[in-house]
């Protein structure tokens, strides 16, 4: 690391104690027992709140960069953290508000609203990108397949499959969409059904 990194560091609000964590986390040092102290404790969370570590203890997309960038040599600035306010928009904006829907002609009646704690939501979401498992198009791909899936099977079996869906914290909380974001990856499609049943009200 050369005095023009170390200045770099500092200007963007980090510390050699927050590297050096991100690092021995990457180097899989059990990070539970490096939190026993109260200081390290602290210091944990500072990485976490910085978006360097992950919930689930892993570095980030963020934490990555900055490990790479105290290996460049020319002089570069400090990988800032992306702002992905946008792409959580379109996620929420997506996301069913109520289980009551029209598709296709046929009205399904639901009985619960389904997009709570929208702050809550944006910050999982934010950390879900930040581990950089998933990008923003693929859990917004895996919830468009989730939606019409439910809606499909609701007018083949009429009986409205939306009220089986989780709420929209509970379902980041669970990572509900992985198994969705695995069949988008493998480029399956829903199929809609050719007639649309008539008279069906639910």
């Amino acid at each position: 690391m050369t005095f023009s990194h170390f200045e770099e560091l500092l200007k963007s609000g980090y510390s050699l104690d927050m590297l050096f964590f991100i690092m021995l986390v990457e180097d899989g040092s059990d990070v539970d027992s490096l939190c026993e102290a109260p200081k390290l404790k602290m210091l944990h969370q500072t990485v976490r709140r910085k978006g360097l570590l992950s919930e689930a203890n892993k570095v980030t997309i963020l934490g990555k960069e900055l490990l790479a960038f105290l290996n460049e040599e020319k002089e570069v600035k400090v990988p800032k953290k992306k702002k992905t306010d946008t792409d959580f928009d379109k996620w929420w904006g997506l996301y069913p508000g109520t289980d009551t829907f029209t598709y296709r002609s046929q009205s399904f009646t639901g009985t619960r609203s389904m997009r709570t704690k929208k702050e809550e939501c944006k910050v999982k979401y934010n950390n879900i990108l930040a581990e950089g498992d998933y990008t923003a198009k693929e859990l917004l791909a895996a919830l468009e397949y989730e939606i019409l899936q439910k809606k499909e099977n609701s007018i083949k079996t009429k009986v409205n499959r939306l009220t089986f869906m989780q709420n929209s914290l509970t379902y980041l909380n669970q990572r509900s969409f992985e198994p969705f974001i695995e069949l988008v990856r493998e480029g399956k499609t829903i199929k809609e059904s050719a007639e649309p049943i008539k008279g069906m009200d639910i």
